[in-house]
Formats: structure tokens, sequence, C-alpha cells
């Protein structure tokens, strides 16, 4: 089993260049977000080469993000810069979410090497099936309807040891369980907003937006780790002595 650059198990670290491939960027680029910062330095390994991990890749993906929601790069530096130390890739994650959340939903049309070049990762035709078979990547003629927020949870996926019917039946569980959650809490909001004008009501809405998905993200994940410990638990008591 190997280490990344990150010291999780079960993904070798990866050079530059298969980080760039990765991240869907180049490898320049990733070498001047190093030199302003934004990324930390790699590992070194054998032969003086570098290594990169989860982390890195995670903080792409925030830079990223943060670049379609119109942010420059002073403006990203200083969001970094904000940020605690020493976050994990899952944090990372919880934050890319959170920004993603603040720009309205989008749909887009992109030809087939759009389609792998917005993966970040080699496609083949048996992964682009199962991606058309999660209800994410919709052929259009010669081209693909995408949603690129979904296109990059998907593309991870596709390492996932997990049937279509599953991703599927976990999506309509999550959409359902969001879709409660957000409406209970629009009753919750509604009286507070009652007496409010349409202008503060926006206000409010922008500023509670990030914030409720967050919290939603943060409720969600120690629930899943006690889920987790729980069943591994138990399924360490059913094993014979």
């Amino acid at each position: 089993m190997t280490t990344d650059a990150d010291g999780d198990l079960g993904e070798p670290a990866l050079t530059i260049d298969e980080l760039a491939a990765r991240a869907g960027t180049t490898v320049r680029t990733v070498r001047f977000y190093g030199t302003k910062g934004l990324l930390p330095p790699p590992v070194i390994g054998p032969r003086r080469v570098g290594h990169y991990g989860h982390e890195h890749l995670a903080r792409l993906g925030l830079i990223e993000e943060l670049q379609h929601q119109g942010m420059t790069l002073a403006a990203i530096e200083r969001y970094l810069g904000q940020l605690p130390p020493g976050l994990s890739h899952h944090d990372l994650a919880v934050h890319r979410a959170v920004v993603a959340s603040w720009a309205p939903d989008t749909e887009e049309t992109v030809t087939a090497g759009e389609l792998r070049r917005r993966a970040g990762r080699p496609l083949d035709e048996k992964d682009v099936e199962r991606l058309v078979a999660m209800d994410v990547v919709r052929p259009d003629g010669d081209s693909y309807r995408v949603d690129p927020g979904l296109l990059r949870l998907a593309v991870q996926l596709l390492d996932v040891a997990l049937s279509e019917k599953a991703i599927l039946a976990a999506r309509t569980v999550l959409t359902e369980h969001a879709r409660a959650a957000a409406h209970e809490l629009s009753q919750l909001f509604r009286a507070e907003v009652a007496e409010r004008t349409e202008a503060d009501v926006k206000s409010l809405s922008a500023h509670m937006q990030p914030l409720v998905v967050q919290a939603l993200l943060t409720a969600f994940q120690r629930s899943l780790r006690a889920e987790v410990h729980q069943w591994s638990s138990g399924a360490a008591e059913d094993r014979p002595a």
C-alpha cells in the first residue's frame, strides 16, 4: 500500500505532470500557484522528484471554483490565506462545495474533447457511458450536456466500486433529504423575514446560503463518520474469533 504526499493511504503520489492532468490544468499553472504560495510545496522523493497528493488536488479544485466565481488572483490569495492551517483535502472539498453553492445552477453543452479535458483525466467510452448512466452527462447530438459541478463529482465516482444503480439510488436519497431540509429551513426563516423589504430578504438569502450549506455539510460529515464507525465496529464484532 502506498502513501501519497498528504500522508493518506490508498493512492500513490503524483508527479507534477500527473497532478496537472488530474486537475485539468497545466504544469506551468501548477508551478505558478506554487510560487505564489497558493499550493504547499511537494514532497521531495528519490532523484529529487517532487510528489503531490490529495491536498494539492483539492486546493487546485478550490482555486478553480473561486475563479469561476470571478475572483481575482489577489482575492484568491486572500481567501486561501484566511483558511485555518492544516486543513485536509476533505475540509478543502467542503470549502469548495460552499463556494460552489454561491453560483446559480448551470448546464453547458461541450464537445467530446472538452468533456475529457474538463474531467481532468482520460475517459474511455465505458467511462462516458457510466457518466451518462449516472445522469450527469447527456448526449446532445455530437456534443454533451453537462453540469460542471456534478461532472467533477461523478468523475471521482468512476474509481469507486459502486454500480450505476447504487449511485443513482444514493443521489435520490440525498436529493430527497436535501429538499426536505431546504423546505423546513425556509419555513423556519420565513417568519424572520415576514416584515422585511425585498432587498433585505435578498441580502439575508445571499448571506445565509453559504452558511447553511456549510452547516449541512459539516453535520452530514459528522453523521456519516458516526455511521461508518458504528458499521465497522459491528462488522468487527461479527467476525469469528
